[in-house]
């Protein structure tokens, strides 16, 4: 078993009996008081954020996780289907997995999986950032450079995103799938 000091940000943990994921993790000694930790965590089944103290020193479960580099394939209903680059294995993962970043993912794109026990997936990650060609957007004016006004743009994964008033129809732009935000305008 380990304890409280073993763990940190990305750690996922049984806790009651759930597997949570540590999302924030602080180290607090209150004046003349024991010292704690205090954990801000995620629930990996439902999604649920809860907070919870930990004594200094106090033993939790920590859970092996194995990730792997998998390639997403399509859509199947509310699934994504991955498959791994090494044993060409598909894998059926749910969409909520992937959170807000599963709008995003493309055929043939690089996700990262992690498995509890080797065949049980528990997180999908899309990659951070993304490069995307705007499908459909107004036309920009002369001029409209100077100003951090942003406009609806639809890219080619079919979701809208907010961009400058310079980006037009054709351009690749670089997106943040944490945030869905526009980063910068790149040449292709």
């Amino acid at each position: 078993m380990a304890d409280t000091g073993d763990i940190g940000v990305g750690s996922v943990i049984r806790f009651n009996g759930e597997l949570v994921q540590i999302m924030e993790y602080q180290h607090r000694t209150p004046g003349n008081l024991r010292a704690f930790y205090q954990a801000k965590m995620r629930n990996l089944k439902t999604g649920k954020q809860t907070e919870n103290r930990f004594r200094s020193g106090e033993s939790v479960e920590i859970v092996r996780v194995e990730y792997k580099l998998m390639q997403y394939i399509y859509p199947e209903n509310e699934f994504a289907v991955v498959m791994d680059n090494e044993s060409f294995e598909q894998t059926h993962i749910p969409m909520l997995m992937f959170g807000e970043s599963g709008r995003f993912l493309k055929e043939g794109m690089e996700v990262k999986v992690s498995f509890e026990d080797g065949d049980n997936p528990i997180l999908a990650e899309a990659p951070t950032f993304i490069e995307a060609q705007i499908t459909y957007t107004e036309p920009g004016l002369k001029g409209d450079t100077a100003t951090n006004t942003l406009k609806p743009a639809k890219i080619d994964t079919g979701t809208e995103i907010r961009v400058p008033l310079f980006v037009n129809e054709g351009d690749w732009v670089k997106i943040d799938t944490r945030t869905g935000d526009y980063v910068e305008r790149i040449k292709k």
